[in-house]
């Protein structure tokens, strides 16, 4: 394999563009000094280039090559740094560092660091991933992403879900302010002082939020919060819930609640795609621009700081855009699947 682009081109897109555009004023029978005034270059640069290009046509406006240091680098080893990246591990490692790799190929750390940059490798990261298994996987998608781009008429669309056992913590010390050049600190370690469930529903025409916070999370808890969408819900409207599929939505309980009032409808999400449901993306923020830097000492305080959230939050509430179609998502996650499904995998 070799190594595109790996040797240096002086040359550039816009330095051609410029050379052509000195050929086509010269061509008009402009001078060169009104040539180079027009263009703001120097005019030497406009005499060279017009005399290269009336010597030797298109061929002139390249570069003539240059002398210069030989590569040290052969493709062989450009191949052989991105095989062993690819489809090898060091002795007792789970991926290749640079220096490591640099050793075996008998090249430079920096020399490893570019190849991999210039072929997409990043062997230091990984991600999580996981495939839904879900039988109606693609009925689901079109189900909830129909609902998220073509809401139906007189209809209200909720995306809910629960954040369970949200925890009360103290910091074992104070923490102590930001300053400048330092950050804000606070200790690694706390006191726990219990935990609470919050239920939440995000309008997703709005960006309003319902919240209900529990002491626990079962299903009569959901029944519940349901009736609280209810009573903030105008009652011409239909209600239609997205959700995931924990048992408690699915309980005899809901099910008969679901029978009694006829103008809410339950959509599940897939099996391992709580990434499709827009309520996580409002919890991401709950979680980073309340929790994760707060300090509650009791259940109490941290009750009144997620009730103030919601609250702030609805003061200025703005949906979230969905804008991937049901397609995308599909022929993205086929994609994926072909590309794993490889002999490599």
């Amino acid at each position: 394999m070799v190594l595109e682009g790996w040797a240096k081109r002086r040359s550039t897109a816009q330095g051609l563009a410029m050379r052509a555009r000195i050929v086509l004023e010269c061509a008009e029978g402009r001078s060169i000094l009104a040539v180079a005034a027009r263009l703001g270059v120097a005019r030497n640069t406009v005499s060279r280039w017009r005399a290269r290009f009336l010597a030797r046509r298109l061929d002139g406006l390249s570069d003539e090559p240059r002398p210069g240091a030989p590569r040290s680098i052969t493709d062989a080893q450009v191949e052989e740094v991105v095989v062993r990246t690819l489809e090898e591990t060091p002795r007792g490692a789970t991926h290749w560092s640079k220096r490591e790799l640099a050793e075996q190929v008998g090249i430079s750390p920096s020399s490893v660091q570019r190849i991999w940059k210039a072929f997409g490798l990043q062997p230091w990261r990984t991600e999580d991933f996981k495939i839904s298994t879900d039988p109606l996987l693609i009925d689901k998608i079109r189900d909830v992403v129909g609902l998220y781009l073509a809401p139906p008429a007189n209809a209200v669309v909720f995306s809910v879900d629960e954040k369970p056992q949200i925890q009360a913590l103290e910091r074992t010390a104070p923490v102590l302010p930001m300053l400048p050049g330092v950050p804000e600190r606070r200790s690694h370690d706390y006191r726990r002082h219990g935990t609470i469930d919050l239920f939440a529903a995000l309008n997703t025409a709005t960006g309003q939020v319902i919240g209900k916070l529990s002491t626990r999370h079962r299903a009569v808890d959901f029944r519940d919060f349901l009736d609280v969408i209810d009573q903030h819900t105008d009652p011409a409207l239909a209600v239609h819930v997205i959700c995931d599929n924990l048992s408690a939505h699915k309980a005899p309980v809901i099910q008969r609640r679901l029978l009694a009032h006829p103008r809410f409808t339950l959509h599940f999400t897939p099996t391992y795609s709580s990434w499709i449901n827009q309520v996580e993306r409002w919890f991401a923020e709950l979680q980073r621009r309340c929790l994760d830097r707060g300090v509650f000492c009791s259940i109490e305080e941290l009750t009144t700081a997620l009730e103030t959230w919601i609250t702030t939050w609805n003061t200025h509430a703005r949906p979230f855009t969905w804008t991937a179609t049901p397609d995308q998502i599909i022929d993205r996650i086929c994609r994926y699947c072909s590309r794993i499904s490889g002999p490599a995998h």
